[in-house]
């Protein structure tokens, strides 16, 4: 409901008018000459009736009035005719790119979370939690002795308080090796310093933050994916725009309509082998879906919108699934370092 609110919000009205010619309007007083006031908009028909709050959540969020209908098969079939066509200027009949990839995104991770699928909460297994105390109370015991080191350091020899420096810093290792012991009792390895792995204290602090507590980053990670799923689509622009960089014909916008309904068919189709697999469909049909339909769309899709032969689709399919590999690598990149630095 959240996607398809956030799809409606991006695709107000587009040409789907309804009530009488006449009247005025109850908003801004407007004599009405069609079924919305000329002047501000509002539709000249209004209800008052429990069941059009009904109707009113079922128009916003999934657009029932008939848009939706128009353009899923379209795009599951004949996605480059509705690319091309959208891009021709066919705008009322169909939920514009922007509106369906939101709506298909959010829906598809509220599917996720009703099937239980998300990331672990212990990657450690039932010894997790023992080892990041450990961990962090280690952390403290070394910047303890560092610290002890730096005060003796600045005594000179000879002086008395240089003993208790020393008796801090015995103390201290002596913490750092029980510590250690306590790791290996547990069936880990001694847990390592890592506050100067690069020198950049942002980044090694981010790289400590994953150690100390990496089923809450990942957790961190997955959340910000839908958030920033989007990002998805100026990744992938500049791959799409060289596939074709000498058609002047084909702009920016062009692609961007390409890549958006693209996306959103494959987060449909991802929605659909989520609940296909908890339905008990085989694993191995489930695979091989997921393997052939994305590539077997996107040729279709390629070929339609652009008008290509064959062979040139399939090509520029293969160097699109080349490049998608990269997208995602810098996507999953960006959010990462986002979780580091957050």
């Amino acid at each position: 409901m959240t996607g398809g609110l956030l799809g409606r919000a991006v695709e107000p009205h587009h040409g789907e008018g309804q009530g009488q010619a006449g009247g005025i309007c109850l908003n801004c007083g407007t004599a009405l000459i069609g079924p919305h006031c000329h002047e501000c908009g509002q539709s000249g028909h209004i209800h008052r009736s429990l069941g059009a709050i009904g109707h009113e959540i079922l128009h916003g969020v999934a657009h029932f009035e008939g848009k939706l209908w128009k353009t899923l098969p379209l795009l599951a079939w004949r996605p480059g005719d509705l690319t091309r066509r959208y891009i021709a200027g066919e705008r009322a009949r169909f939920v514009s790119p922007m509106a369906i990839f939101l709506f298909s995104v959010f829906t598809m991770f509220a599917v996720f979370q009703i099937l239980g699928i998300s990331t672990p909460a212990e990657l450690n297994t039932v010894n997790g939690k023992p080892l990041a105390t450990i961990q962090q109370t280690r952390q403290e015991a070394v910047e303890e002795r560092q610290d002890a080191i730096k005060e003796r350091d600045e005594r000179p020899v000879g002086d008395p308080k240089r003993a208790k420096y020393e008796r801090r810093i015995a103390e201290a290792e002596n913490d750092i090796r029980g510590l250690d012991t306590a790791a290996k009792a547990i069936g880990e390895n001694p847990v390592k310093v890592t506050t100067k792995l690069t020198g950049w204290h942002a980044l090694d602090h981010g790289i400590e933050k994953w150690q100390k507590n990496p089923a809450l980053m990942l957790y961190k990670l997955q959340s910000s994916v839908y958030k920033f799923s989007w990002l998805l689509i100026p990744l992938s622009l500049p791959f799409v725009w060289l596939l074709f960089f000498w058609k002047r014909q084909y702009k920016l916008y062009d692609h961007t309509v390409f890549i958006t309904y693209s996306i959103a068919f494959m987060s449909m189709l991802f929605i659909v082998l989520t609940v296909l697999g908890a339905v008990g469909v085989s694993t191995g049909w489930l695979v091989t879906a997921g393997m052939l339909v994305p590539l077997v769309h996107m040729t279709r899709q390629m070929k339609q919108a652009y008008q290509l032969g064959w062979f040139s689709a399939v090509v520029r399919t293969l160097i699109l699934s080349w490049f998608i590999t990269i997208v995602i690598t810098l996507f999953v990149s960006l959010l990462v370092l986002m979780g580091m630095f957050g």
